[in-house]
């Protein structure tokens, strides 16, 4: 089977944190799922390099917009390889192939009528001397009055248009911006009412509710006509005779860059694209609650009206993540960043945490309390306990050879049948239930060694003692293995000590080889002064 995967792409004008990542790190665990079951599977993502906000920064560090590009792609790539994404394609929306391909795009839409000009009024700032971009026009959401910006509220979830606001303000400066004519070109995205109504029925049990509750919203309000293009300074040239001063806008920009990052993989691998563009395919997108409509919504359009038919099969978006109690505010510096913490932290650690604290069905919260607590206690307590005493067992009374035995019964059926529930969870995008099933089967093999008491049949009952041994191995490698695509660096440090080649999304039943004399800790013990430490850093950063 063939499987897409498409992860969100980062806004490339500042530091990604634990917010993006929690996001995120569901495409990789499913990806990487997929590889071991023997499925084909193309996951891509990239830093959105594009818009106002890049800019400014550039302009406030007087560097040019590039250099504020690349710095903060090369950051992000830092920080997906310490956290061990598994990407396929990794690119960014200002290379060459992706403004070439998104420009035939808008150029094939123009050419059927889906796209079309229209003299709009559009928000300008007298004092900035230049039309805002709809994330520096601030006001009143329509919908729920909350404060929102111009291209979409983040209490209630609404797309908006900026002149929908009310007590606008320029972000940039403050002062209340005016309102002048403007020429710009629309995409009928009203015309494809039908066709994601008809996207959402067919795929509605295989999206998160929140994606579902949220499609369903717009579809009954109606979908509207959408601006594609933008008076900025930086971005794609749009195509269109008459336009060519504007940029296209990066909401279309970058939903395309799932299809056009897929072409760039096929040319650079001598592969094809098509495999995983098809009807045969399962497709999956990955992302945080407020990228809802921008897939389930506007990419199928877009994809729809370019002829393609593969339109958008799963979504695993999740909910909001809070840090400390509060929401996460990068302008008051309230974040935990993620160049910092990949560097302190290891990357199991931080990925446990993110996957088993994860927002999946309801906002949760990240703190550092909880974090040491879930590193010391079921890491590195449940299942680093249970792989060094087993390891130091064999060490000290089988000269490090791990034999042959026998498997107790109830082990190996529960084994069994995790490979099968996780696998389903996994699919569905449930992965926190899924970690907590693996974590629940551990526990039961710790109570499985107790009960067992080898340090006592090893002088009384030697041959209890090994298959009770052997069926502790049988678990741990096995353990390891439904852990990959989870915790995939101490799970291949297992398979490494163990001698174990398998890598299928399948039981490992024999296991015989002789342990490296040197066997490490699978994963330290976070000291309890840190939580103090990171607490106060907190406050400090946002003094």
């Amino acid at each position: 089977m063939n499987i897409f995967i498409g992860g969100a792409w980062p806004y490339a004008n500042g530091s990604l944190h634990i917010g993006h990542i929690v996001a995120l790190l569901p495409g990789d665990v499913i990806a990487r799922y997929y590889r071991k079951k023997g499925d084909n599977v193309l996951y891509v993502s990239g830093s959105d390099c594009h818009g106002t906000p890049i800019s400014i920064r550039a302009k406030s560090e007087g560097v040019t917009p590039k250099e504020v590009a690349n710095k903060y792609h090369r950051e992000f790539k830092y920080c997906f390889d310490k956290l061990n994404f598994s990407y396929d394609c990794y690119g960014r929306t200002d290379c060459e192939f992706h403004k070439i391909e998104v420009q035939n795009i808008i150029t094939s839409l123009y050419n059927k009528g889906l796209i079309y000009e229209k003299n709009v009024e559009q928000v300008y700032c007298n004092s900035c001397q230049q039309f805002l971009p709809d994330r520096y026009v601030e006001g009143l959401c329509p919908k729920c009055k909350s404060t929102a910006r111009g291209d979409q509220c983040d209490h209630c979830g609404s797309l908006l248009d900026p002149l929908e606001l009310s007590d606008r303000k320029c972000k940039l400066c403050g002062d209340s911006p005016t309102i002048k004519e403007s020429k710009h070109l629309y995409f009928a995205l009203s015309k494809f009412q039908d066709v994601i109504k008809d996207n959402l029925e067919a795929n509605k049990d295989t999206w998160k509710i929140n994606a579902v509750n949220n499609t369903e919203r717009y579809l009954i309000e109606g979908l509207h006509d959408r601006a594609i293009s933008r008076d900025i300074s930086l971005g794609i040239d749009v195509p269109i005779d008459g336009f060519k001063d504007k940029k296209v806008y990066v909401w279309i920009d970058a939903v395309l860059g799932y299809l056009t990052m897929s072409k760039k993989w096929a040319r650079d691998n001598n592969k094809s694209y098509q495999e995983f563009w098809n009807d045969d395919a399962v497709s999956y997108y990955v992302h945080g609650k407020d990228n809802i409509p921008f897939h389930s919504i506007i990419l199928p359009a877009l994809l729809n009206g370019i002829e393609y038919t593969k339109l958008v099969d799963r979504i695993v978006c999740s909910e909001y993540l809070t840090l400390e109690g509060k929401k996460i505010s990068t302008s008051n510096n309230w974040a935990v960043w993620i160049p910092d913490i990949v560097k302190r932290y290891n990357s199991d650690s931080l990925r446990y945490f993110f996957l088993i604290n994860a927002p999946e069905k309801r906002d949760s919260d990240f703190s550092w309390r909880e974090f040491v607590n879930s590193n010391n206690g079921e890491l590195l307590g449940a299942y680093g306990n249970l792989v060094n005493r087993t390891l130091v067992f064999i060490k000290k009374y089988y000269n490090n050879k791990v034999t042959n035995g026998e498997i107790d019964k109830n082990i190996k059926e529960s084994i069994k049948q995790l490979y099968n529930e996780v696998g389903v969870l996994i699919e569905k995008g449930n992965l926190k239930i899924a970690l907590e099933n693996i974590f629940e089967v551990i526990r039961s093999v710790n109570k499985y060694f107790d009960s067992s008491t080898p340090w006592i049949t090893v002088k009384e009952d030697n041959e209890r003692c090994k298959n009770s041994i052997y069926t502790c191995i049988y678990a741990i490698v096995n353990l390891a293995n439904l852990l990959e695509p989870f915790l995939p660096e101490s799970s291949l440090k297992i398979k490494e000590w163990l001698s174990i080649n398998h890598s299928k999304w399948s039981e490992i039943e024999k296991i015989e080889c002789t342990l490296p004399y040197e066997i490490s800790i699978l994963f330290e013990r976070l000291d309890k002064k840190t939580i103090e430490l990171e607490e106060e850093n907190l406050k400090i950063k946002t003094h």
